[in-house]
């Protein structure tokens, strides 16, 4: 009876809590606190405390109420592409790469994140490359690397 109890257990918790796949979570939130929603507005923000959610199992912020209902009303329009990992890493390399969350691309309705730190800005060279064949890169290899 023990054995069953702990299974059902282990089977709620699985699809309540836990991620379907790997976050960029820098200072305990997705894309190190900056507002998902923001970014389609055209404008990153960091997030503030007093707005907070949780999906899939991991922790978000946002700038006002009304971003974190337009999130709560569709969380996957806003998910960034590869967990919030540079894109460009993910691409070239199947590896997850800590990013700027102010150097970032829109393509297609999704929102790509990348690394910029030096001469490495790698929006450049992703934008510099084909970015559609980028994506398709990344796409497969994120399918390998994302839990």
């Amino acid at each position: 009876m023990n054995k069953i109890v702990f299974t059902l257990f282990l089977m709620v918790y699985t699809l309540n809590f836990a991620q379907t796949m790997d976050y960029n979570t820098k200072k305990g939130y997705a894309v190190d606190g900056y507002d998902v929603v923001s970014y389609f507005n055209g404008t990153p923000l960091e997030g503030k405390k007093g707005f907070t959610t949780t999906y899939d199992g991991t922790k978000f912020k946002f700038y006002n109420q009304e971003n974190l209902e337009k999130f709560k009303e569709s969380p996957s329009s806003y998910i960034p592409k590869y967990g919030g990992y540079c894109a460009y890493a993910v691409a070239v390399n199947g590896k997850k790469v800590k990013v700027d969350p102010q150097t970032y691309e829109i393509r297609d309705g999704k929102l790509y994140l990348f690394y910029n730190k030096g001469k490495n800005n790698t929006l450049q060279f992703w934008l510099n490359s084909s970015p559609n064949d980028m994506v398709s890169q990344a796409d497969k290899n994120w399918e390998k690397i994302k839990n």
